[in-house]
């Protein structure tokens, strides 16, 4: 039997793959035609063509805030991952796979990650949520008695709880994630530079400038056109021109994170505060964000080594191993 673990991102799907460990990570896009449902591109090739398209092509997102908002589109773009790794449809038949859900997910949100399975053809599907494959992805000890705290920042998507092997005692899913910080960096360099760039300009700078140390003087040329004469333009933005754009993401993050710990039976706080905090997600990888949060909580914040791929490293522990996922599955 095949066994996959397959984590639907808002802006990165990854899988994992019993025996070759992860396989896959492309872009959750699809570049089609406007009007039509004609697919020209998938995955990081559609990603490229990202504000570069004519108005005849139009780029998909069925992924958004981690809901499936076009099904059909999300089938597309699956299946065609999962021919990508070699497994096609008789083979998909016979495959078991852990799906990475938002905690707390809902009926709702299930039944379209079961349709989704359907129209793959895929065998068997279980359910477990973000803040479990996380702490499996960490390699965290988990059992009854001794609860671990995860923050998971994805690109839609965060997940915070305090959960044990019993389940979650405290936890929220909110629909912010490292996506937030594109936008509001397109924003301001708007209103600072009198420069319009684009989502993958301001994803690289992004990656490249954006720093919560205060200090951090890194620059980065971006190229953009400018809002008064519509010519093409460069400008040499710097971290702390857009040191407020991930402060206010930092600070959302540092509020809910307090309203979690707040929920917190006294025994669980005394053992959280003990073990810490533990970070994961691609968002996890703005610089400066660990330490920005253990500043701001006053507790110890934990990195995880791989931030993006600990959801989908935990999917594979899971599926991998019967009495785990008969524990930590989402009865459905």
């Amino acid at each position: 039997m095949i066994r996959l673990a397959i984590d639907l991102g808002s802006s990165v799907t990854k899988i994992y793959k019993i025996g070759s460990g992860i396989v896959l990570a492309e872009a959750s896009c699809l570049a089609v035609a406007s009007g039509t449902k004609t697919v020209k591109a998938i995955g990081e090739e559609a990603k490229q063509l990202i504000g570069k398209t004519a108005e005849f092509t139009t780029i998909v997102f069925p992924v958004f805030e981690a809901d499936i908002v076009n099904e059909e589109m999300a089938a597309t773009m699956l299946r065609y991952f999962l021919q990508k790794i070699e497994v096609g449809k008789s083979q998909a038949r016979r495959a078991e796979v852990v799906f990475n859900v938002p905690c707390g997910a809902q009926d709702a949100l299930l039944d379209k990650y079961y349709r989704l399975a359907e129209a793959c053809n895929i065998g068997t599907v279980h359910f477990v949520e973000t803040p479990f494959l996380s702490a499996f992805g960490q390699n965290l000890t988990l059992n009854e008695s001794s609860p671990v705290f995860v923050v998971d920042i994805g690109g839609g998507n965060t997940n915070i709880a305090a959960f044990s092997l019993d389940g979650i005692i405290a936890g929220v899913s909110l629909n912010i994630g490292g996506g937030n910080i594109d936008s509001h960096i397109i924003d301001k360099v708007a209103d600072s530079f009198n420069l319009k760039i684009g989502l993958l300009t301001s994803e690289k700078l992004k990656v490249t400038a954006a720093s919560l140390y205060e200090a951090d003087d890194e620059k980065a040329i971006v190229n953009g056109r400018d809002i008064s004469s519509g010519r093409p333009r460069s400008v040499a933005v710097s971290s702390s021109d857009i040191y407020e754009c991930a402060k206010v993401f930092a600070d959302k993050i540092v509020e809910y994170t307090n309203l979690v710990l707040a929920k917190l039976p006294a025994e669980v706080s005394a053992s959280v505060w003990h073990t810490g905090i533990y970070l994961s997600g691609g968002g996890a990888n703005l610089i400066g964000l660990d330490d920005y949060l253990a500043g701001k909580l006053q507790m110890d914040v934990n990195l995880a080594e791989e931030p993006m791929m600990a959801a989908v490293l935990g999917g594979g522990r899971t599926v991998g191993n019967a009495d785990i996922l008969e524990t930590v599955r989402i009865d459905y």
